[in-house]
């Protein structure tokens, strides 16, 4: 991954610093020694390969054994990894190695759980801008490792025309009629829209991708039937596991969620060195 290293460096640099007190007082150059990376609970996982690179970048002498890849399903006590190499080291990377690790398993994981909420029903489930400042690399990473799809990455790679927008330019159809003349023949416009007259004036204007921003699901439902397929269309807001299916069968293309980034619950795992 662009980036990585960046990433895993500033992490290490915020917890090391200036250098483990209590690995230094306690471990010393106490030899090598091994470790285990062990789940503690059933989760889907990601980022064994950032893990690896973790104790990589503290030292190439250590090995980095996985026994599983990102995508599979593990259960309580599986050994997702064995490492070897000088103890006071293994014990520097472990915190951050862990940090990422769970995280973008936690992920994955609920974000498999809403894929197969959707299951049998056209819906897509997709990730939002809402993500850990610095991350949104691996967690945009870990929402397709769940079966999810990434949305925009950024303000730099898709138009989305939000309320705001739509103040500012005077109305839904000059900010697109704006957009359109702005940017590139090869690029889509999505606006959003909170009425079904504004779901009706976005058609009208030729928006792309119209959202259906915290609409009730007879709203919803409605709007499919005025956009009737001249737009894909995307629920957004308010969504949940208990709430998705429900919105996935009012017919829409995409649901987006914040939740599977800026919720999702980092996953058990801990490091344990051999005796």
């Amino acid at each position: 991954m662009i980036g990585l290293d960046r990433i895993i460096e500033n992490a290490l640099l915020e917890d090391i610093h200036t250098g483990d007190i209590t690995t230094l007082a306690v471990v010393g150059a106490s030899g090598e020694r091994g470790a285990v990376l062990k789940a503690k609970e059933e989760m889907l996982v990601a980022g064994i390969d950032v893990a690896a690179r973790v104790f990589h970048l503290l030292s190439t002498s250590i090995r980095f054994t996985p026994h599983f890849s990102d995508g599979a399903r593990v259960k309580p006590q599986d050994v997702l990894a064995d490492l070897d190499g000088d103890a006071g080291l293994l014990l520097q990377g472990e915190r951050v190695a862990l940090n990422l690790l769970q995280r973008m398993c936690g992920i994955a994981t609920l974000t498999s759980r809403y894929v197969e909420a959707v299951k049998g029903t056209k819906a897509r489930i997709v990730d939002t801008r809402k993500t850990t400042p610095g991350l949104r690399m691996l967690e945009k990473y870990s929402v397709r490792v769940g079966g999810g799809i990434n949305h925009r990455t950024g303000l730099y790679d898709g138009v989305l025309i939000k309320e705001n927008h739509i103040a500012a330019a005077g109305g839904i159809t000059e900010a697109i009629r704006r957009a359109r003349a702005y940017i590139p023949h090869t690029m889509k416009i999505e606006i959003e829209t909170e009425s079904l007259a504004q779901v009706a004036e976005a058609v009208e204007a030729g928006a792309d991708i119209i959202m259906l921003d915290n609409m009730t699901t007879d709203m919803m439902r409605e709007a499919v039937g005025i956009i009737s397929g001249k737009a894909l269309v995307e629920a957004s807001g308010g969504v949940s596991l208990e709430t998705v299916a429900t919105i996935a069968a009012t017919g829409v293309d995409i649901i987006s969620v914040g939740a599977i980034t800026h919720s999702a619950r980092a996953m058990d795992i801990s490091m344990l060195l051999k005796g």
